[in-house]
């Protein structure tokens, strides 16, 4: 299992704060459409559809993160039953089956992305046999509500020919979709190179969390 009190590296001070960053962005952007809607009888007008997108960057970037550092839940009932050199071959077995939809999932989220950016979808049904040629780009399409921020201007030239939108383009919130798969890939990837080397025999969070809570309330108690 991860060593879930290890001092956090860069990486993922980086996760974090952007996670936290997202969540933070949804809350006040909630809240202010509340205070605008029962208090000045207003609505900010982007409000629900930036929000939808930043709760599936936030759900699709933590995936990724639970799984570097063992968060995500499951039933360790028959795999603590067994012995060590069991479990390693159980968990060799999950995240491999892990990492093969991971894959799908890269496939698919880039399949779906690649047209806003004006790329190439893959072809193949189930993996990538190659690039699908004479797909039309489709940079030009863009977000219903969502303004586009002045720093993200260059996206102009770069996916629109030049031309300016008035929306923000789809390509920067669909984005998060190859993103988060490419980030689970890596991640269930480090996962089995930790069984392999005897760190981590399971994928998932398991007792030793309640003790690290139980420890952590008996300090607070102190």
């Amino acid at each position: 299992m991860a060593d879930i009190n290890a001092k956090p590296s860069a990486m993922d001070r980086v996760e974090e704060t952007t996670i936290a960053a997202i969540l933070g962005t949804m809350t006040l952007l909630t809240f202010a459409n509340v205070v605008a809607r029962y208090g000045f009888n207003s609505n900010i007008f982007y409000a629900l559809e930036l929000t939808v997108f930043l709760f599936a960057w936030l759900v699709l970037l933590g995936a990724s993160y639970a799984v570097k550092k063992t968060m995500h839940l499951g039933v360790d009932v028959i795999a603590n039953m067994a012995p060590t050199s069991v479990q390693r071959v159980m968990a060799l077995f999950v995240v491999v089956i892990c990492i093969i939809y991971a894959l799908l999932l890269l496939k698919g989220g880039w399949d779906y992305w690649a047209p806003y950016a004006n790329l190439q979808p893959t072809s193949g049904r189930w993996f990538p046999t190659g690039f699908t040629e004479n797909v039309r780009g489709q940079g030009w399409y863009e977000t219903q509500d969502i303004p586009i921020p002045g720093f993200m201007r260059w996206l102009e030239g770069a996916f629109n020919d030049g031309d300016a939108y008035e929306k923000m383009p789809k390509v920067v919130p669909y984005l998060v979709m190859p993103l988060s798969a490419l980030l689970l890939v890596i991640r269930f990837v480090q996962a089995a190179q930790r069984v392999l080397q005897g760190h981590q025999t399971l994928l998932i969070v398991s007792h030793e969390a309640e003790d690290d809570v139980a420890e952590a309330a008996a300090k607070m108690k102190d």
